[in-house]
């Protein structure tokens, strides 16, 4: 299976988990609110049940007090109170949902309108009619004794107070029980949540440790295999049974290698067969050169005397022809033969091999050479010699001046130097300064022996090679100024 469906499915199971965790903890957040609901009731039904019990005190000191004095204050008073519990009776049927509870509710009804109906109305009618006439005094004093004195009137209104202590009994018992089961139920999903999210975390810790292990250890392989390509052994490759998109990456990958491998080996019979080309057409293109060059020398031997001027000059063209034809053959065998040696490292001091460059080139007479102190580098000696042998040696060669003047020095950096060869010569043009470092060109008339065209072409290989740069500067008529960098170790 691929890689990428491995790490869906494993995020699709952990997404999963934490949906089934939101959807727990959305349940009870709904739980927790449903129950902020209820408690709000819950406050509303005893606040209720109090204003009840303390309304049917005022009543019962209200009318007594009514009864004992007349005052007609007290009635007042029993009436707000008795029409305030009609209220709150009709305001509390609707709050109360246990069966229980509401069964309580219509007993204390019940009871409240009995004790109206029965005795406190009947009572209090009487109370009014007793200051009219002694007959109906007579009959409020017989009711009073019947109804109050006899205490059904108190029985009832201790069943009422019984009746409301049970209901709130009853009401603080369902809030415990609420609360009770509310606690539980947060303390489960806690736990629920809790292990919920380990287990979650837990996969997701084995899933990556499982996807880490499958593709570090293949990349890993791959990386190893990448190494041994640039480090030339392309006869490498990877053994991969998977089909996921690593596999199809190991595949190019040895594909890769293979092309390579058959491309490098054909690129290493290819130069083998350039440079045995190149030396046996060098042998070759010799021989004769030599062959003319003697039988040029002949003539002027042994006809010296019988040669015109006209023709005396046809032979010296001929030979110079012939020395540049050689010196285009060893240029095209020096060129070849870069890079295909290692050259091994050594400390150079750089003031000696630029005295060694010096010594090995033609005089010029009418040029001067200053060198500024050179570096001591450990390094390459002879590609630096040719570098400097060749920039050197055209400094000299193209210039013009009756006293010319060539400077050498050099610039430090960080992790490498910069050589500037200034001369005061014939200068290059714009349009030629990328044209010179191409092989065989060069701006000298092509019948004349000044260049050959491959020193600059020799010095563009040996810097490219080491990855390193060079630059020219020069105006036409004022001189040149080329700069190349070296690394530092």
């Amino acid at each position: 299976m691929k890689i990428a469906y491995y790490i869906f499915l494993s995020f699709l199971l952990i997404l999963l988990l934490f949906a089934i965790t939101t959807f727990i903890n959305f349940r009870l957040s709904g739980i927790v609110n449903a129950n902020t609901e209820y408690l709000s009731t819950s406050t509303e039904v005893i606040r209720y049940s109090g204003r009840f019990q303390r309304n049917i005190l005022n009543m019962v000191s209200g009318l007594r007090g009514y009864l004992l004095t007349g005052e007609r204050s007290f009635i007042e008073s029993y009436d707000a109170s008795n029409t305030e519990n009609d209220s709150i009776l009709s305001e509390l049927t609707p709050l109360v949902t246990d069966t229980q509870q509401n069964q309580l509710l219509k007993e204390i009804k019940a009871l409240n309108d009995e004790w109206t109906e029965e005795y406190t109305d009947p009572l209090r009618k009487a109370k009014m009619l007793a200051n009219v006439s002694d007959s109906n005094l007579q009959v409020f004093n017989r009711f009073y004794r019947e109804k109050f004195i006899t205490g059904d009137e108190k029985i009832i209104q201790a069943k009422l107070q019984q009746k409301f202590k049970a209901f709130l009994t009853l009401e603080y018992d369902l809030r415990r029980e609420r609360k009770t089961r509310l606690t539980e139920m947060v303390d489960r999903t806690r736990r629920l949540s809790f292990w919920l999210t380990v287990i979650s975390l837990i996969i997701a810790l084995v899933i990556v440790g499982i996807v880490v292990r499958k593709i570090s250890r293949r990349i890993a392989g791959m990386t190893r295999m990448a190494n041994a390509i640039a480090g030339g052994n392309y006869n490498v490759n990877i053994k991969d049974t998977g089909k996921d998109e690593l596999s199809s990456l190991g595949y190019s990958l040895n594909h890769m290698a293979d092309q390579l491998s058959r491309n490098i080996s054909l690129l290493e019979r290819s130069n083998e067969e350039l440079n045995q080309f190149a030396h046996i057409v060098s042998h070759d293109m010799k021989s004769p050169l030599r062959g003319i060059s003697n039988v040029v020398s002949w003539i002027e031997e042994d006809h010296k005397q019988e040669l015109s001027p006209k023709v005396d000059q046809y032979l010296q063209i001929i030979k110079d022809r012939i020395v540049r034809a050689e010196a285009l053959i060893e240029g095209i065998l020096s060129y070849a033969r870069i890079d295909k040696e290692e050259a091994e490292k050594e400390t150079t001091d750089l003031n000696m091999l630029v005295n060694e460059v010096l010594e090995n080139l033609p005089a010029g007479g009418n040029v001067r050479v200053e060198v500024s102190p050179l570096p001591i580098i450990y390094s390459e000696k002879l590609p630096l010699f040719q570098v400097f042998s060749n920039l050197i040696g055209n400094a000299i060669k193209y210039n013009d001046k009756e006293m010319g003047q060539v400077k050498i020095s050099c610039e430090e950096h960080l992790t490498e130097y910069e050589f500037f060869v200034e001369d005061d010569g014939i200068g290059i043009a714009p349009v030629y300064h990328k044209k010179i470092f191409a092989i065989f060109q060069t701006l000298s008339d092509k019948n004349s022996f000044t260049g050959t065209g491959v020193g600059l072409a020799i010095v563009k290989k040996i810097l490219d090679g080491k990855k390193k740069t060079i630059r020219l500067t020069s105006v036409p008529g004022k001189g040149s100024i080329f700069s190349f960098t070296w690394p530092k170790y």
